[in-house]
């Protein structure tokens, strides 16, 4: 009877779990992942049989590629994950207000280079440098995504436009500053000059738990602010009325919400939020505290392009994308290790037929319910018109007859 009794528990229990849409959504991801992967594997099979199975195997592995340096690969997962979680929060929240912020890549170089002259010139601040860096690459982030925001509340020019052309701005203006420092750059090397010490971010015991590793606290502040937004998004009026405006502009504008208000507001936190990553990369201090140098060259940043896949794979939702980030770099640095083996541009493809798979999956999962929907309202519309044909009343001649 127990047996039975836990048998049936555990039947209900996996029963009502698949009805929740949380689940739904996890399958969905899951199997676009395993579709694009298996996919994956089919041109790795055509390009290169002989290695293959050896390649794929190096890029499931990822972070664990070698079990002498688990720690250390983990440590790199974490670190390599913090700017395309971060730039994939920008992607993400702008989504939640129907807006395509494709501009995370200029936003995160202005906040790369604002956190950068602090740490250069900010040495009077003593252990409080890498805060104000931080601040001010916020700061900067935040006026880049203001401006496209403020065309799009404004004169309803299309973000994407406006967003593409402050990539372009962004890129040339930040290099034409760097290489007219001195105190900055190093011409000779064409780079800038490693920064102080005082400047870089706290590693907060990362590099005790994972030793010989890059970790530092950026991976911690990133998923602080992933847990804040998802709060923020779903806990609060601010972010109904954001959302709201996503969902409908026009409804929203009815119902009383400042529309335009919210459409700059969401456009300035995402430029806020991938200049943190931009500034959090800068400061990072790396393996043995010597920290990053910036090249001025004329390639925007790929994390801010990378912030769009995290974003899509996470559906949006601040928590999926924590996750979908993890997963992305866990891929990424898979393929890095195997490169010797296949082209690095194999990763990129499967990462790509992944996303494709996840859109594919979204948009069936949205037809079923419909279609489901559409079945359950045709059955009870059905059922009222059964039951007006049994009350309605008898006509006088079949009544007499009855009599």
């Amino acid at each position: 009877m127990d047996e039975n009794r836990i048998f049936l528990n555990i039947k209900s229990f996996f029963k009502d779990l698949s009805k929740k849409n949380a689940f739904k959504v996890f399958t969905s991801v899951l199997m676009s992942i395993l579709f694009g992967l298996l996919i994956g594997f089919l041109i790795l099979l055509i390009s290169n049989p002989g290695t293959s199975f050896r390649a794929l195997g190096g890029i499931l592995a990822g972070a664990f590629g070698d079990p002498k340096s688990v720690g250390v690969g983990i440590g790199d997962l974490l670190y390599y994950a913090t700017p395309i979680l971060l730039t994939g929060l920008s992607v993400g929240f702008a989504f939640k207000t129907g807006l395509f912020n494709i501009g995370a890549a200029g936003q995160f170089m202005v906040g790369q280079y604002a956190a950068l002259v602090v740490a250069f010139y900010g040495s009077g601040l003593g252990p409080f440098q890498w805060v104000v860096a931080i601040l001010a690459g916020i700061i900067a982030g935040a006026l880049w995504g203001f401006i496209p925001g403020f065309f799009k509340a404004i004169f309803n020019v299309n973000e994407v436009i406006t967003s593409i052309m402050f990539n372009y701005i962004g890129m040339y203006l930040t290099n034409i500053l760097i290489k007219s420092d001195r105190t900055i750059f190093d011409i000779t090397r064409h780079e800038t000059h490693h920064m102080s010490r005082d400047a870089f971010i706290p590693k907060l015991g990362m590099d005790k738990l994972f030793p010989g590793s890059r970790a530092d606290m950026g991976f911690l502040i990133a998923v602080l602010i992933a847990i804040t937004l998802y709060l923020v998004l779903n806990r609060t009026k601010f972010g109904f009325e954001l959302k709201g405006v996503g969902y409908n502009r026009h409804a929203a504008r009815y119902a009383g919400i400042n529309e335009k208000k919210s459409i700059i507001l969401s456009m300035t936190i995402a430029g806020a939020l991938a200049a943190l990553g931009g500034a959090l990369k800068m400061l990072a201090p790396g393996t043995h505290y010597v920290g990053n140098t910036l090249s001025a060259e004329e390639v925007l940043a790929s994390e801010g392009f990378n912030g769009i896949p995290v974003a899509l794979l996470g559906l949006s939702n601040p928590i999926g994308i924590i996750f979908s980030a993890l997963f992305i770099t866990y891929i990424q640095r898979g393929g890095f290790y195997v490169q010797s083996i296949v082209m690095i541009e194999i990763i990129d493809i499967i990462t790509a037929i992944i996303i494709y798979f996840s859109a594919f999956a979204l948009a069936f999962r949205i037809f079923i319910a419909k279609r489901v929907q559409k079945k359950k309202a045709e059955a009870e519309l059905a059922n009222e018109n059964s039951e007006e044909v049994d009350i309605i009343p008898l006509h006088k001649d079949e009544e007499v007859r009855n009599e």
